[in-house]
């Protein structure tokens, strides 16, 4: 895939991964597509970008509503009448234990990591295939794959993205829409508590780690697709 003309579209686009995967994308030559709730944190984002000679154009959304996503699609298919690059990476955790854990905080972790890439895949998918290629990331996590003891309700939620994105993956290659699942151990943002350790910081993965694997993963020719990626740190202890 051509990063370079492309047209993006990035959740969770205004801090942490989603903030690295958009800068890059639009060093790269893609117009970048911002959505989060924060409408400043996407326009400081959107500022980077044209400061470095990119193009982004920020959407303030929801994800856990419906019609905010719809709302999302029209305005992206409106504007640009195409979309090449879908980066589903918006997502909380809120960690503790099964028998401590308010319903209402598991049902919050699963409208966003679950329900919200149904739903901006579902809108995405139109798009895509009417143009015949396309590439979808969905941004996992290796709690999806290795359980932790307070992690029950988020461990649960990545496992059901990763499920979802190789079930997709096999769906829609016959569109040449290709779908990598990216599975970062922590990294060091505000999503995650070891952030706050200077020492800590420096062993365990950065944003950019993340963001430069998915440029790495698009930019694999048409004929491979690199279907999912596991990032740890090389050496945390």
């Amino acid at each position: 895939m051509k990063i370079n003309g492309s047209i993006a579209l990035v959740t969770g686009a205004g801090r942490g991964i989603g903030k690295a995967v958009a800068l890059t994308l639009g060093r790269q030559g893609a117009t970048v597509i911002l959505t989060a709730r924060t409408m400043k944190e996407l326009d400081q984002v959107k500022k980077e970008i044209e400061v470095a000679g990119g193009s982004a154009h920020s959407i303030r959304a929801d994800l856990t509503d419906t019609e905010d996503i719809q709302a999302l699609f029209a305005e992206t298919d409106s504007k640009y009448h195409r979309l090449d690059i879908l980066v589903n990476n918006a997502g909380i955790t809120m960690d503790r234990p099964v028998r401590e854990m308010p319903t209402g905080d598991f049902d919050a972790m699963w409208a966003l990591n679950v329900r919200a890439v149904f739903n901006c895949t579902k809108f995405a998918l139109p798009l895509m295939e009417a143009q015949k290629q396309g590439a979808i990331v969905n941004v996992a996590s290796l709690a999806g794959k290795n359980s932790f003891v307070g992690g029950a309700a988020y461990s649960a939620t990545k496992w059901a993205l990763i499920g979802f994105s190789r079930s997709l993956m096999l769906e829609v290659r016959e569109h040449n829409i290709r779908v990598i699942t990216i599975c970062p151990g922590s990294v060091d943002t505000s999503f995650s508590s070891t952030s706050t350790d200077p020492k800590r910081s420096e062993k365990i993965l950065h944003p950019q780690d993340v963001a430069d694997s998915i440029v790495a993963a698009l930019m694999m020719p048409d004929r491979a697709m690199v279907s999912e990626i596991d990032i740890r740190p090389t050496n945390p202890k």
